[in-house]
């Protein structure tokens, strides 16, 4: 448990946290578009995303430098730098994803994708309104309870896609390997951020 409730100069380390989060929106979106484009287009999206991952990556290194230079902090110091690690993994999965489908030059992706698409983006904004509220420890369950209605509503649309993949909706075997790839990078982005939503439950327990 954290030392001492944080008065106002230590909202820097919810800021910080709410900061990262919100980079995991700004992927989200970018990723959003680049499944919605065609391949030339997806490549010039592609430096966007890498962008948002490389400044999520020195978000995680701030709120690792915070703990490491404070004497206290609002709450505990190993629980702050797996939450900060936490949503640096959600950041990245999105960004594997985007990456992979430039590399594969793959000129359509199966419809239940935009579905798969739609739920972790909720994911993300849920996850960016929920930081700031680490500071009271208030309204927090409604948030880690939809994390995972969400994360279960992917993993339907997730088992779908690969029912219907395997079920002859891409038929050659390159591409088939190719669209398992992206769903399933797309089904480990939804359960990083049920895993943020988990940390946050940890800590949530810990504090009351």
């Amino acid at each position: 448990m954290g030392l001492f409730r944080p008065s106002a100069q230590d909202d820097a380390f919810y800021k910080l946290l709410a900061d990262s989060a919100r980079l995991g929106v700004d992927a989200a979106s970018t990723l959003t578009q680049m499944l919605a484009s065609g391949a030339t287009e997806r490549e010039e999206l592609l430096p966007q995303l890498k962008s948002i991952e490389h400044e999520a990556d020195e978000a995680t290194h701030a709120i690792i430098h915070k703990v490491n230079s404070s004497f206290v902090t609002p709450f505990d110091h190993g629980d702050i730098v797996e939450l900060a690690a936490a949503l640096d993994d959600c950041t990245d999965a999105l960004e594997s994803v985007g990456q992979m489908v430039v590399l594969y030059r793959m000129d359509g992706l199966m419809p239940e994708v935009t579905q798969q698409m739609e739920v972790i983006s909720r994911m993300a904004e849920l996850t960016a309104e929920a930081m700031p509220r680490l500071s009271t420890m208030k309204e927090l369950r409604d948030y880690w309870v939809e994390i995972n209605r969400l994360e279960n509503q992917g993993d339907v649309i997730y088992r779908t896609l690969l029912r219907d993949l395997f079920g002859g909706a891409v038929t050659d075997p390159i591409e088939v390997i190719k669209h398992k790839d992206i769903i399933e990078r797309l089904e480990q982005a939804a359960d990083a951020f049920e895993r943020v939503a988990h940390r946050v439950e940890t800590i949530a327990i810990k504090e009351s």
